[in-house]
């Protein structure tokens, strides 16, 4: 790298350290005020920011600038304007004003809104986030922006998250002055998104036409070896993929973003990467452009870059595994238990809540993670079952049963390991082992949620879990600020325990992939939404809408809209790939099995020609076998074209979503396995796509 990292890093962000050499004492003031504490920005001070940012930009080689904004296709957006600015007579001038950073006018129309605008009613409008810094790509200047419409709707992704956020420190403020911590003013949640991705080779991918479209293969047959060696976890970085992952920590680190750990997954040609931690906000911003940076990336190295949930059948499926916690502006992590857990009045306080929380809105956290993709690995060995339940780990789990039953934890609190050797270190062993079957684990000093997937935008997840752990706040602090201080500790306990009691059906920490486990969930009484039609309605639910409405975080009009845009996202999603599914098998494969089925009975016929002596019972058995799968396609694919046809009929979407569940997809998985079980009878050179075999073991 021609910069040593340090002076890498940031280097194409205008930061906290870029404002304040650049700005005025008074403008960079006034600017951290409404950064740390939500307060108004006003124009005189936007004016400055916007004329430093601009000669910031200018000196970085930037020729545009664009409102980066997140709509609710799930990707970001971006529409780039010059800096430049005719003064007449043949001469220009490079301008960006307060005005034109604060406030931008897309045109809102084609983006998705689920009927909160008409077609004709095409104003929308972006504005500035100051709390997550401008940046750099390419030649413009990136400002992260929230999207509204004409009438104030929130369009995007971002403004429930930031809404969620000034939720959850309100109410967690309000708990921690309850308690005497009254020196905290703010509380920020926090996030590490870690990222599982696929590469693959791009001369491959671009002769699948169910990757281009559907981003995963809709068939193929297994390659000999997948990944029950376990030898690809973990394993040697190949040169070609060390290559990208270098280029991919520079061009993130000079975006500011924490890239810490890579590594191998578990499937072949999988993948890992993991940032620290950030506030939710910058954190989501940060993995969206993480996510466009890989794919950017790869097709440099002539790689692909798969993000898709399930790109292959029978290996591992790709998550992006949320760890989420709770700090203090007083630099307070409220979710690290200490030394003392079980006298730790104010990490229980805010394990409870979270406990409270995800066990009353488990079904708005699956929510929050139903997609068509995703569908495909919840429940496999590699991602948490559709049943969302928590793991706590030994000791909170005794420290719990023990409030609950008005006992004495007896707990010794650290445990030091030992490994035999005397060679080898000693060292503190964590308060929890690792649950991966479980949806939300809590992992030390924060709550780890499994379910969203690779693709998703963790705004949905975070808006989510932090309104709801919001709500468990508040009414902790009801109940605890009516009582007197003298009487505070034993209404505390009272609380925590009733609360555990009240709530423990949520804790699960044994093994979450089996049938036993999902029998007891069952009667717990724990929804298990296996489906994204099965999830979605419960977005609408009247306790549902109570609380996002409560805590101001969405309207009513707001979440019906979301609610229709993810049921339409999952109907167009199945429509796309049956449509693919139908072309490929249809142009491309049904030809070239006819063909070679062909070839098969004329080789036979001309092995009978030279002689009767000559067998041709090879030939004629695996003719026969591959017309008769050719003609069971054939019916297949008639029976998906005609249900297809029947589909793009439907009116409602929920109908239409449940039709494509329940009657589309299991005749594209029945397909797949009839061309899976043809594909294994064909050479690969007679076929007109790559196989897994070369797709998963080419880099």
């Amino acid at each position: 790298m021609s910069k040593n990292i340090p002076e890498l890093y940031g280097s194409l962000v205008f930061s906290d350290s870029e404002m304040k050499s650049r700005l005025p004492k008074d403008i960079y003031r006034a600017l951290a005020k409404t950064i740390h504490n939500g307060t108004h920005l006003e124009l005189d001070v936007a004016n400055a920011v916007a004329v430093a940012m601009k000669e910031w930009a200018l000196e970085h080689g930037a020729t545009h600038f664009t409102h980066w904004f997140q709509p609710l296709t799930g990707i970001t957006a971006e529409k780039h304007d010059s800096f430049l600015s005719p003064t007449g007579g043949g001469e220009a001038i490079m301008e960006f004003s307060g005005k034109e950073l604060i406030k931008g006018e897309p045109d809102a129309s084609s983006f998705p809104s689920g009927g909160l605008r008409a077609t004709f009613e095409a104003r929308g409008y972006t504005a500035w986030d100051p709390t997550s810094f401008a940046f750099i790509k390419g030649h413009t200047l990136c400002i992260p922006t929230a999207f509204c419409s004409y009438s104030g709707e929130a369009l995007d992704k971002k403004t429930p998250l930031l809404r969620s956020m000034e939720a959850i420190s309100k109410e967690a403020v309000r708990l921690l002055h309850i308690l005497g911590n009254t020196e905290v003013r703010r509380v920020l949640s926090t996030v590490g998104a870690e990222q599982e991705y696929f590469l693959i080779d791009k001369s491959l991918y671009q002769q699948r036409k169910d990757l281009i479209f559907c981003s995963r293969t809709l068939f193929g047959a297994a390659a000999p070896k997948g990944q029950e060696m376990d030898d690809h976890y973990f394993g040697t970085i190949r040169p070609r993929v060390e290559a990208f992952m270098e280029d991919l920590n520079k061009a993130l680190w000079e975006l500011g973003i924490p890239a810490k750990t890579e590594h191998n997954e578990v499937a072949p040609s999988q993948h890992e990467l993991a940032p620290t931690f950030e506030t939710v906000n910058v954190a989501v911003d940060h993995n969206q452009l993480v996510m466009e940076m890989m794919k950017r990336i790869a097709d440099q190295h002539d790689l692909a870059c798969l993000l898709h949930e399930k790109p292959f059948e029978g290996i591992n499926g790709s998550g992006k595994h949320d760890n989420w916690s709770l700090s203090t502006d007083t630099g307070i992590n409220l979710l690290d238990p200490g030394k003392t857990p079980a006298e730790n009045t104010q990490f229980l306080l805010f394990l409870a809540a979270v406990i409270k929380a995800v066990d009353e809105y488990a079904d708005l956290l699956r929510v929050s993670v139903a997609t068509a993709g995703n569908d495909h690995r919840l429940g496999a060995n590699e991602a948490p079952p559709a049943v969302v339940s928590m793991f706590l780990g030994d000791e909170l789990g005794a420290i719990v049963e023990a409030i609950k039953s008005d006992t004495y934890f007896s707990g010794s609190g650290t445990v030091e390991m030992t490994m035999g050797p005397k060679v080898l270190p000693h060292f503190i062993k964590d308060n929890t082992d690792r649950n991966r079957t479980s949806p939300f684990a809590f992992t030390g000093n924060k709550f780890e949620f499994r379910m969203p997937g690779s693709s998703l935008s963790l705004s949905g997840p975070n808006t989510v879990l932090n309104t709801a752990v919001a709500e468990a706040l508040s009414q902790f602090s009801d109940i605890l600020e009516k009582v007197p201080s003298e009487g505070l500790p034993d209404a505390v306990h009272t609380l925590l325990r009733d609360s555990f009691r009240t709530h423990e059906r949520i804790i699960f920490n044994g093994n979450g992939y089996t049938e036993e486990w999902l029998e007891e969930a069952k009667q717990r009484e724990l929804p298990n939404l296996k489906s994204t039609p099965d999830a979605l309605p419960h977005m609408i639910s009247d306790k549902n809408i109570c609380l996002m409405t409560k805590h101001s975080v969405l309207t009513k009009e707001e979440i019906f809209a979301r609610y229709e845009i993810a049921l339409e996202n999952y109907v167009k999603t199945l429509h796309i790939e049956s449509k693919t599914l139908i072309e490929m098998v249809q142009k491309d494969f049904l030809p070239s099995s006819i063909s070679y089925a062909g070839e098969l009975a004329f080789t036979g016929a001309k092995k009978r020609q030279l002689s009767d002596s000559i067998s041709t019972r090879t030939e004629e058995m695996l003719a026969a076998k591959l017309s008769l799968l050719n003609d069971r396609i054939s019916g297949g694919l008639e029976q998906l074209k005609e249900d297809t046809a029947a589909a793009e009929r439907l009116e409602g979407y929920l109908e239409a979503a449940r039709y494509y569940q329940e009657t589309i997809l299991p005749e594209i998985e029945a397909l797949r396995l009839l061309l899976n079980e043809a594909e294994e009878l064909i050479p690969d050179d007679c076929l007109p796509y790559p196989t897994y075999s070369r797709l998963l073991f080419s880099v």
